[in-house]
Formats: C-alpha cells, sequence, structure tokens
C-alpha cells in the first residue's frame, strides 16, 4: 500500500514538474511592440474612420498609415506615416508595460512639441491597441484609437 501511494506521489510530482517547464515564456512588452505596424482599425473619438478593406471608408487614408518600432543596440528608433502622408522619425520608450511615448520627432507634428504619447490596451504577437492621450489637432481635435497589426 505505501509503495502505491509513492508511485502515485512521485508521478504526480514528475507531471507538475513537466507542466511547469512546458510553459511558454512571454518576452517583455518592449521587444513584442518592436515591430512594423500599419492600421486595421481607426476611431476619431467613438466614431470608426477606417477599417482595412472597408468600402465606406471616412478616412481612406489611413491605408498608408505605418508605425514601425525598432530597437537594436539599445537604441529605440521610431518612424510614423500619419495618416497625411507625413513621415516622423525619433526615438520611443515606453513607461511601465502600458504607455508608449515617441520622441524628439522630427519634424514635429502640430501641436505635439516633438511627442506623441498613446496607451497600450492590447497587445498580442500580431496586433496592438494605441489610444493617443492628447488630441489630435488634425482630426479636429479628437482622442484617436488605433488598432494596429503586423504584418
Amino acid at each position: 500500500m505505501r509503495k502505491s501511494y509513492a508511485l502515485l506521489w512521485c508521478s504526480v510530482m514528475i507531471l507538475g514538474l513537466l507542466a511547469a517547464g512546458c510553459k511558454k515564456k512571454v518576452a517583455p512588452v518592449s521587444e513584442r511592440i518592436a515591430k512594423a505596424w500599419t492600421a486595421e482599425s481607426v476611431k476619431h473619438g467613438a466614431t470608426v474612420v477606417y477599417t482595412r478593406g472597408g468600402s465606406g471608408n471616412i478616412e481612406a487614408a489611413y491605408s498608408g498609415f505605418r508605425l514601425t518600432l525598432t530597437n537594436t543596440g539599445g537604441t529605440k528608433t521610431v518612424s510614423l506615416t500619419d495618416v497625411d502622408g507625413k513621415t516622423f522619425t525619433g526615438n520611443w520608450d515606453l513607461e511601465g508595460d502600458t504607455k508608449l511615448v515617441l520622441t524628439n520627432l522630427t519634424p514635429q507634428p502640430t501641436g505635439s512639441g516633438g511627442k506623441l504619447e498613446f496607451t497600450i490596451s492590447g497587445l498580442e504577437d500580431s496586433r496592438v491597441v494605441l489610444t493617443r492621450l492628447t488630441a489630435s489637432p488634425k482630426t479636429g481635435n479628437t482622442i484617436n484609437e488605433y488598432t494596429l497589426s503586423n504584418p
């Protein structure tokens, strides 16, 4: 009887160790977000103005929107091609795991002082949801939400 309990106990321990060892480690946000992102959908305030592949898009120019975040050797650079086709370059960083900050943007986006901030409200391997923290003068002073995908 003791041998049965010992064998059962050992089996449970081995299965537990195997299960714990097989867990997939999640890379840090700074690694997972460092990609080229394109617009899947965009909201100006509560209004959806763009959906990739949509036929009735209010702002069809978001098809050219691109946010490229790179992290090479500890240098974090950004290239942002906005809805109007203008491209801004600079640096990016994270504040915690929920705030993306673009700095030293040149040329400076209107009214930004060269800095744009976004809340990261969702991040998956191929999708990120960003909400701009300040109103965008380009879009009628709305707070914009960007659902971006890669590729």
